[in-house]
């Protein structure tokens, strides 16, 4: 079967690696990919917000199956068009997607359906925004409702903060999606992600991760969308997964399956892990980034039939076998991330990194003849598989270090966390 794989990341790049390896895959189109995709799939001069452009592409190239890599053409209702254009596709509809796409409308589900998360409350202008500051222990979480690329979320030490924060959303800073906010209770407790993947009624664990937010060494700096990932998280015991399950993921379907509107998809859950359990932070309803860089090399099921299950509503019928190894993944970003960055710099040393048993899944990367050329902000993601996160990262780092690229720049510490309990 033909497959469209849509978006242009490392999160793409690891799934173009993963469908490539399934028997029941016959060619493999991705719009617009970068320069690593271009080595195993055929890349389309087509954007993920051109919605008409997709569907003629699909009946053109007799597309069975499309999966969707961002959340941006979910939100806006991509797959609700595949599926009456009678086209299979991986990814939840415009209603369900509301679970990335609105923080207020992911609150208030978790309230009524008893889903552990922190109190909040929702506002559409400042005035009252600020008065409930009153009633919130500092520090408290001003979110931007919508979608704002990981950048709408700000922790605030004090209430001047909190108040800068809520009229920077009101006027504009995050655009559309700070046109709502909502002001949470600050959350103790140590982060990581579940994955969980659905067919609408089933949900099937599909491997923790943690990632590394911040840009700097010793977790420094301002946020990006993410410097490094490591999975699986050694913080999520089995007592933890099975918590996050029972109380988390399967309300969430239930409630979404009484709404009428089911999930469909891969549910990535935002985890604190409080002195209370664990509690949801927020949903995305697709594959992180660079999280799915550590979770396709331990998958050693076939990635396109359990997503094609999924979107049939057959999970029943499937298992997902992982390897017990750990995989550790380094991105590398052009220097000014997550500010402003020079383009168009070239990089060698990627096949020596390969050679030493690496995989470098390409972001922002472009060829231009014989060269590559970075052309975004995260750029590569060096990923190592090994029996520990300990030698995971070593091995990561190596092959980092095989790779010259003098615009580059990493963390050298993803993993630590995992490491200093490993050495415990």
């Amino acid at each position: 079967m033909n497959i469209l794989l849509l978006g242009s990341g490392g999160r793409e790049h690891a799934l173009a690696w993963k469908l490539t390896q399934s028997p029941i895959l016959t060619e493999l189109f991705c719009a617009p990919g970068n320069a690593g995709i271009a080595q195993i799939a055929k890349c389309v001069d087509l954007q993920v917000n051109d919605h008409p452009g997709i569907l003629k592409f699909c009946a053109d190239n007799t597309i069975s199956f499309v999966v969707v890599g961002p959340e941006g053409p979910l939100v806006a209702g991509l797959a609700d068009e595949l599926q009456e254009a009678g086209i299979g596709v991986f990814g939840p509809s415009e209603y369900a997607s509301q679970l990335e796409g609105s923080k207020g409308f992911t609150k208030d589900l978790c309230a009524e359906f008893n889903i552990p998360t922190a109190a909040y409350k929702r506002f559409t202008e400042a005035t009252s925004a600020k008065a409930f500051l009153d009633e919130m222990s500092i520090p408290v979480v001003i979110k931007a409702a919508g979608l704002a690329a990981g950048k709408g979320v700000i922790i605030a030490e004090t209430r001047a903060q909190a108040e800068e924060a809520i009229d920077d959303c009101f006027a504009g800073s995050f655009g559309e999606a700070g046109h709502e906010v909502v002001i949470e209770a600050f959350l103790e407790g140590e982060e990581a992600s579940l994955f969980a993947l659905c067919d609408g009624q089933t949900a099937m664990l599909l491997g923790t991760a943690q990632d590394h937010k911040r840009v700097g060494d010793g977790d420094t700096g301002p946020n990006t969308g993410g410097m490094g990932a490591y999975s699986p998280a050694p913080v999520m015991t089995q007592e933890l997964i099975d918590q996050t399950m029972s109380d988390i993921i399967v309300p969430t379907l239930a409630g979404m399956h009484s709404r009428g509107h089911p999930f469909k998809g891969i549910l990535y859950a935002g985890l604190m892990l409080t002195k209370n359990g664990p509690e949801l932070i927020e949903y995305n309803v697709r594959f992180g980034d660079p999280e799915c860089q550590v979770l396709m090399p331990r998958l050693k099921s076939d990635l396109l039939e359990l997503m094609i299950a999924a979107s049939e509503a057959s999970l029943l019928q499937h298992d997902a076998e992982w390897t017990d190894d750990c995989a550790l993944s380094v991105v590398l970003a052009a220097k000014g991330y997550p500010g402003s960055y020079e383009k168009n710099t070239v990089i060698e040393g990627v096949e020596r990194a390969e050679n030493d048993g690496a995989l470098v899944f390409h972001a922002g990367t472009a060829a231009d003849g014989d060269k590559l050329l970075a052309i975004g902000g995260r750029v590569l993601n060096v990923t190592a598989i090994a029996p520990c996160v300990s030698d995971a990262q070593t091995k990561a780092y190596q092959a980092v270090d095989a790779i010259s690229w003098e615009n580059g720049f990493c963390r050298r510490d993803i993993g630590w966390r995992a490491v200093r309990r490993e050495k415990a």
